[in-house]
């Protein structure tokens, strides 16, 4: 790895201001991307700005209409909270799916979310969701937010600190995943509440996660697995590659809809 300059933030309008001061700075969350670019060299911040004694941003909080999950929340905490799996047990079963224990201790869901992997599982549960992104001075729409392959809405000094998730009468997630990175090939998040229905996909898109109108507007009609297992995704603007071929991955999502619907039903 280069050298760079290591700075232990004592409140988010520190880390802020270091951002501000050093231009190449980088946010160090828990690490899962940002250290294994960095050791391939493809990344050279100046200075590394850990978060990791933030504890206001390391929270879950359960209301009657939302959930906030702090930026800095590991995936094991998020697995493993039952107030949570009360209220959206979706967001559970994602986090227990993501990479591997070691993964699932260290990296967290500001850091997931702010570095919008392609095929990364938090996108979809925000886009699935109709979530706000919370960042140090204004909230984000998921819909707004994700802009592309690695691209958000974020400025260049501005700071997650937490995730609001609406709650849903029903939602589920269900995800084909590469066997050695257990990302998701194809990853499917369906969710039902007063505002409608959502049908978010990761894994698949050339462009990172993606909305599916038709799902949506044919769940919206008849909310049952039949309504969307013999729809046709085309698959142009899906990813190809050697996990799978954008065909493939075309007749993956309604296959995994119609899982997902399922469970959502399951749910009463």
């Amino acid at each position: 790895m280069y050298e760079f300059e290591y700075h232990r933030a004592t409140s988010v309008a520190d880390a802020v201001s270091e951002l501000r001061r050093q231009a190449d700075a980088k946010i160090l969350a828990g690490g899962m991307t940002l250290l294994p670019t960095c050791k391939m060299r493809l990344a050279q911040p100046s200075e590394m700005i850990d978060l990791g004694a933030l504890k206001e941003l390391k929270r879950i909080e359960v209301g009657d209409k939302h959930v906030t999950i702090g930026a800095m929340t590991r995936h094991a905490d998020v697995a493993a909270s039952e107030a949570l799996r009360a209220a959206i047990p979706a967001l559970c079963v994602l986090a227990s799916g993501i990479g591997d224990a070691q993964v699932r201790n260290r990296g967290t869901i500001g850091g997931s979310v702010a570095n919008n992997d392609p095929a990364a599982d938090y996108p979809s549960a925000c886009l699935g969701l109709g979530a706000m992104i919370v960042t140090d001075r204004r909230e984000i729409a998921a819909d707004e937010f994700f802009q592309g392959l690695f691209q958000t809405a974020l400025e260049e000094d501005e700071i997650i600190t937490a995730i609001r998730f609406p709650r849903p009468s029903s939602a589920a997630y269900i995800k084909f995943r590469n066997p050695a990175s257990r990302y998701a090939t194809v990853g499917v998040f369906v969710s039902r509440s007063d505002a409608g229905v959502r049908v978010a996909i990761t894994g698949a898109g050339e462009n990172g996660v993606f909305r599916v109108p038709a799902m949506e507007a044919a769940l919206s009609a008849s909310f049952t697995p039949d309504a969307v297992a013999s729809l046709n995704v085309p698959s142009a603007g899906l990813a190809s590659d050697m996990h799978g071929s954008a065909e493939y991955r075309a007749h993956l999502i309604p296959v995994l809809a119609a899982r997902a619907v399922e469970t959502c039903l399951q749910q009463g």
